[in-house]
């Protein structure tokens, strides 16, 4: 799948054209291997760059014969060069032969590293360094090889899990209490989609917070430090806008302090005493209240005032 204005593309033409030609005369008359090339910005196949999600020039797919509909179809990531590609459709007729195992990771020189894999997208992962003082975290395709198509660039991401701070042990998460361990990791196990074929940008902007959670004294443990956050996320949908996912961190100049402290036995008296106390003072006044009524009441029934 190419652009006819991608630099890259324009390299690899030749070698393309040429891997051709040797997969033709090595194997004349076979049609178990077809070596073809789409322009992606010709209207009759813009679907089917479409269908199949091109947002980067070049791109080279594999379509099995037995694929399905929904299959997900492996993607060469190897050198591009007439031996390496040559070698690499080798391969696959090594497969329909049976002369090696069928999969879909193929690593045709054997070095380790997977020339063409299935699956769409990637899994941001590590532990960044960072400064006690505003910043941001930017998620954006980027490569030297390739050129990108951003009206169909898709970023949508799940954020599996986002924290500041040290890991905490599970002894410092029984402490935590459950308001300050939900912030932890309050982002984490959220989804976020854009609008298919419309560029879109989420920007994720967090407030961080240090707390200080001091256990009972008969936990003879010292006090948790953890780091919770609060967050916004927004869509940004413009015209010539590279697709990206921006965190935006502040981590706040103030520390919450939490500490249990337990009553003593003579505070629980001294309330309990308060709260009987203030029935009995409630319940005479209503007592007095009745009683009073109740001798007006008998007073003018004597004097015959009453109906």
């Amino acid at each position: 799948f190419f652009a006819p204005w991608c630099h890259w593309c324009q390299k690899l033409e030749p070698v393309w054209e040429k891997t051709a030609a040797t997969l033709q005369q090595k194997y004349p008359g076979d049609t178990r291997l077809i070596v073809g090339k789409v322009d992606c910005t010709a209207p009759a196949s813009e679907a089917l760059c479409i269908k199949h999600r091109i947002d980067a020039f070049p791109t080279i797919l594999v379509f099995r014969k037995d694929d399905t509909g929904e299959s997900q179809h492996e993607s060469y990531h190897g050198e591009r060069s007439v031996p390496a590609i040559t070698a690499w459709a080798e391969h696959f007729l090594a497969q329909a032969k049976r002369h090696i195992a069928k999969t879909n990771v193929v690593d045709s020189d054997m070095d380790g590293v997977p020339d063409s894999h299935n699956g769409v997208g990637c899994m941001v992962s590590g532990l960044v360094h960072v400064q006690r003082a505003p910043g941001m975290l930017k998620i954006q395709a980027a490569s030297d090889s390739h050129e990108f198509h951003w009206e169909t660039m898709d970023v949508s991401h799940v954020i599996n899990h986002l924290s500041f701070g040290p890991f905490l042990s599970e002894k410092a998460w029984a402490v935590l209490p459950p308001h300050i361990a939900a912030a932890v990791g309050a982002m984490d196990d959220r989804s976020f989609t854009s609008d298919q074929h419309v560029p879109t940008t989420h920007e994720h902007y967090i407030k961080v917070v240090r707390h200080e959670v001091s256990p009972p004294s008969s936990w003879k443990s010292k006090a948790v430090v953890s780091y919770g956050y609060v967050g916004h996320s927004n869509n940004i949908q413009k015209a010539g806008e590279v697709p990206t996912v921006r965190v935006n961190y502040d981590i706040l100049p103030v520390v919450v302090q939490v500490t249990e402290k337990r009553q003593a036995l003579y505070h629980f008296v001294t309330q309990l005493c308060a709260i009987v106390g203030g029935v009995f003072t409630v319940a005479g006044i209503v007592a007095a209240i009745m009683d009073k009524g109740v001798n007006l009441m008998t007073k003018k029934a004597e004097l015959g005032k009453l109906g």
